[in-house]
């Protein structure tokens, strides 16, 4: 089994059940999987990603507003989370099988990202099933996955644009969604709130493996970090941070002085 190869193959996957099944099975044979970091992978169909028949994909500016203190919108809240995280198995997937010539650590810890993300899914999709509702039941957006299209040729940028812009916007949303959940006061919500701490827990350590290769291409480039995001984010029209933020996870996952710094003169 090589790495990459089968990488390629789970992200093709289109049932859900499939895809965490091949992402678990390359976990549990991590430690005798072969990497081939040279080889340039082709995709053999179009199907990239693969994804279920459902949810149904909007625009994300029509996306309906959620509220934690009814069941309908608990599980839409919830579904919401659901569906980024499946978004998130794809786009580490993604990271893993596209780009060669990296260290074989790059490759590693991409997966270690990919399986993560697939129990982070299993559970929300499971607690979902405990609300007596199912992974596609609400409608969803794919912002997470045109980043991905934009920047597939390009390594640097994304790891800058998708693990340490996207997804460490999750680090400064996860807070609020649990401040509303607890407002609801629900058995419900407090399950909720307790999944969301282990993702929370593990999406800092994802967005610290973006910095680091973000950091380390860098480096192979002579590029400056800070000026080379910026140009990055402008080039392809990344969406604007807006405060708040979550400094203290944000610092945990590696972001610099330098960065926290320009993300307090961020208007609100």
């Amino acid at each position: 089994m090589e790495l990459r190869y089968c990488a390629l193959q789970a992200l093709q996957a289109k049932e859900t059940s499939t895809k965490v099944s091949l992402v678990s099975s390359l976990w549990s044979a991590r430690d005798s999987l072969e990497i081939n970091t040279d080889q340039v992978l082709e995709p053999k169909t179009q199907s990239i990603p693969g994804r279920p028949d459902l949810p149904e994909l909007i625009n994300a500016r029509h996306m309906p507003k959620r509220s934690a203190f009814n069941s309908d919108g608990l599980a839409a809240l919830v579904h919401a989370v659901c569906h980024i995280e499946f978004n998130a198995i794809n786009l580490a997937l993604d990271a893993l099988w596209r780009y060669s010539g990296m260290p074989n650590a790059y490759y590693t810890e991409w997966l270690q990202v990919a399986f993560e993300e697939s129990t982070h899914f299993e559970l929300l999709r499971r607690f979902l099933e405990s609300m007596n509702y199912s992974y596609g039941d609400f409608k969803a957006h794919d912002g997470l996955w045109d980043m991905c299209t934009k920047t597939s040729n390009d390594v640097t940028a994304r790891m800058a644009l998708v693990p340490r812009t996207l997804e460490a916007r999750g680090l400064d949303a996860t807070p609020i969604i649990q401040k509303k959940l607890k407002s609801a006061g629900t058995p419900l919500a407090v399950e909720a709130i307790r999944i969301l701490d282990i993702i929370l827990r593990d999406e800092v350590g994802h967005v610290a493996i973006g910095n680091h290769w973000f950091n380390w291409l860098c480096n192979q480039q002579g590029l400056d970090p800070f000026t080379h995001y910026n140009y990055l984010a402008i080039k392809h029209n990344a969406p604007k941070l807006r405060a708040p933020f979550n400094f203290e996870a944000r610092r945990r996952a590696g972001f610099t002085d330098q960065e926290l710094s320009a993300l307090q003169a961020q208007p609100t």
